[in-house]
């Protein structure tokens, strides 16, 4: 058995792989870049090395320095996660030849199945079904032209060495097919630096179903049953589950039998997954499945598959690779439940699923599910990497079961500054379609701008904020910040000392909103904690945050002292001053823009004046209740 293991990747997959090596007794070596000098996998591995600077080209996609940094520390083996250089025979032939073990396939399987046109040839002669299409050598573009025609439009153009979604191209008519082709060749050669493409008839109803595959060293091959992966945006994963729903068992033994025919023509050897297209017009039959790629590593989406076997895949991949022969015979393999997973993004989808990043100030994950996570309350997500925050897995006796665990589990998240799409994950599992199992991969497409459209808090919290705050605004000296107080109003809704009624002007992120505040504003069991960070406090309901402040009968939604000063009304960061000493201003007048959790707050003139004081300078750091400027009224 291997005793000591260096993880060739960073995050999640890297803290993953990381705990089964420490219950199996293995040392761990993590390497990391600049960025990740204090990343989790780095704080949980026993040793760890430094590999370069930030960009992902110049660290963790350096084979060199891995080898290196595993020989250095006395690693025996390599293991390389997903992504990165996982997939990259000339790194596993360069692990091998230093003397190393490689924690994957054999450099020869991975080249196999690297170039989709070779792979889909190879698997015609092991008897694998394919999609029809074009895979042959002659790439002009008269060629490739004339044989969309033959398969027949839709089409899909796609690079030979493409993946992650990227060289691919859908064409609906011969009339667009040359600047399709035009635009995913210039794709693949920037990608992939390969201008290849086959091409593929077009399934109206495409269902993405997956096979999990292991084979040893010794010829055993088995398969651990099947996923789908069809809820995807742009071609990228966004929910996985096991087993695929309306899947009969008959179904289930002809595609998982020529996965298993496709992982023995390449003589396959540690976990692999072989992905199918399925036709799902008239359900999922046999008859109407195709092979369409292998990934020659481990699946971002193999917790599901553990989750209904009982099985841990890293486990499986380190014993495999020490030449152990296969922990589990196929029939002692058996489905037990639904499992799915929901990957939580640091972005938001209200902006087109925009990256978000920066310190996470507050972090919270269901404690219920199966969390798999490469960061922690106070960690940092990098724009070097990809933004994922964490896998959410559910498991449960039904799908429907599985499905409400994980709606409320992504429902339950709370996260700030960062922007997630726990929100946006929560309406794909409430949606009623995806419940009746009948969604394709265009699901998330068609449906995207009721998906994304941007949360709104609920009455129930836009009512208890508007309590919440009038209380505090109220009384000043009370203890709000008191577990016993908050607890008790919490509960009962209760405020001391104020009237039945009145209505109270709020900013719900930083756009004006008037509310009426009841005698027993009670939070719904929806809405979880608050943060009251100066001013503002962030409210957490149904995955989303929600920034919610005072806002002032003046008007100027800042505290304006008597005298005419400005005062910032919560910590933030100046980032413009739009007026100097002596200058006169209008009432209304912007003057300092202050971005405070995450959002860009105007602060501008109560009334017509002169400037008598500045203290604000662009990129200064200011605290709740600093007078930034000091506005003089005309005689």
């Amino acid at each position: 058995m291997i005793e000591s293991l260096l993880i060739a990747n960073r995050g999640e997959i890297a803290c993953r792989i990381i705990r089964t090596a420490r219950a199996m007794g293995v040392r761990t070596v993590a390497v990391y870049s600049d960025a990740d000098a204090k990343a989790l996998h780095v704080r949980q591995a026993d040793e760890a090395v430094h590999i370069g600077p930030s960009p992902a080209r110049e660290s963790y996609l350096v084979g060199e320095k891995i080898i290196a940094a595993a020989l250095a520390t006395g690693a025996e083996a390599i293991h390389p996660g997903y992504g990165f250089l996982s997939e990259n025979a000339d790194f596993a032939q360069s692990v091998i030849d230093a003397g190393l073990i490689w924690v994957g396939p054999n450099p020869d399987s991975i080249r196999a199945m690297g170039l989709k046109d070779a792979a889909k040839e190879r698997m015609i002669a092991a008897g694998v079904p394919v999609t029809p299409g074009y895979l042959g050598a002659d790439q002009s573009p008269d060629r490739l032209a004339a044989e969309a025609t033959v398969v027949g439009y839709p089409v899909l153009i796609k690079a030979v060495a493409g993946g992650g979604g990227k060289g691919m191209r859908r064409v609906d008519d011969a009339a667009d097919f040359a600047d399709a082709l035009q635009s995913c060749q210039r794709e693949a050669v920037s990608s992939f630096g390969n201008t290849d493409v086959l091409i593929e008839k077009y399934i109206l109803s495409p269902r993405h179903i997956e096979v999990q595959v292991f084979g040893d060293k010794h010829g055993n091959v088995v398969h651990l049953f099947e996923r789908d992966c069809s809820l995807q945006r742009r071609h990228q994963k966004v929910i996985e589950e096991a087993p695929a729903p309306g899947m009969d068992d008959a179904t289930r033994a002809s595609i998982c039998d020529a996965a298993v025919k496709a992982a023995k023509a390449v003589d396959y050897v540690g976990a692999g997954t072989i992905e199918f297209i399925a036709d799902a017009s008239e359900g999922l039959r046999a008859d109407r499945i195709w092979f369409m790629e292998m990934n020659t590593r481990l699946q971002v989406e193999h917790p599901v598959t553990e989750e209904i076997t009982g099985q841990d895949l890293v486990e499986w991949q380190l014993r495999v690779a020490s030449g152990e022969p296969l922990p589990k015979r196929q029939d002692e393999l058996s489905i037990d439940g639904w499992a799915m997973e929901a990957r939580l993004y640091a972005e938001n989808p209200a902006t087109g699923f925009l990256p978000s990043t920066g310190p996470l100030d507050h972090l919270a994950l269901p404690d219920h599910q199966r969390i798999e996570t490469g960061v922690a309350e106070r960690d940092v997500i990098s724009p070097f990497y990809d933004p994922m925050i964490a896998k959410i897995v559910s498991h449960g006796d039904t799908r429907i079961a599985a499905i409400e665990d994980l709606s409320i589990a992504c429902k339950q998240v709370e996260c700030e500054p960062v922007k997630t799409n726990a929100w946006f994950l929560a309406r794909l599992l409430d949606r009623s379609e995806f419940k009746a199992g009948i969604v394709t991969t265009g699901f998330i497409g068609e449906h995207i701008d009721d998906l994304c459209s941007q949360p709104r808090p609920s009455n129930a919290l836009l009512q208890y904020a508007a309590d919440d705050i009038a209380f505090v605004d109220d009384n000043m000296s009370a203890p709000w910040g008191s577990p016993i107080f908050e607890l008790t109003k919490a509960r009962f809704g209760f405020r001391l000392n104020a009237s039945p009624r009145r209505d109270v002007s709020l900013l719900v992120d930083f756009v004006p909103e008037s509310v009426e505040v009841g005698d027993h504003a009670i939070w719904n069991d929806r809405a979880r904690t608050s943060i009251r960070d100066g001013a503002a406090t962030t409210y957490f309901e149904d995955g989303a945050a929600f920034v919610i402040a005072f806002r002032r009968a003046s008007g100027a939604a800042a505290g304006i002292a008597a005298d005419g000063s400005i005062l910032s009304p919560m910590p933030g960061r100046i980032i413009a001053v739009e007026v100097a000493e002596g200058d006169a201003v209008a009432k209304g007048q912007k003057l300092v823009t202050l971005e405070a959790m995450k959002m860009e707050h105007s602060l501008v003139a109560p009334f017509d004046g002169t400037v008598e004081a500045l203290n604000a300078v662009v990129g200064g750091q200011v605290s709740e209740g600093a007078t930034l400027v000091k506005i003089g009224k005309l005689e």
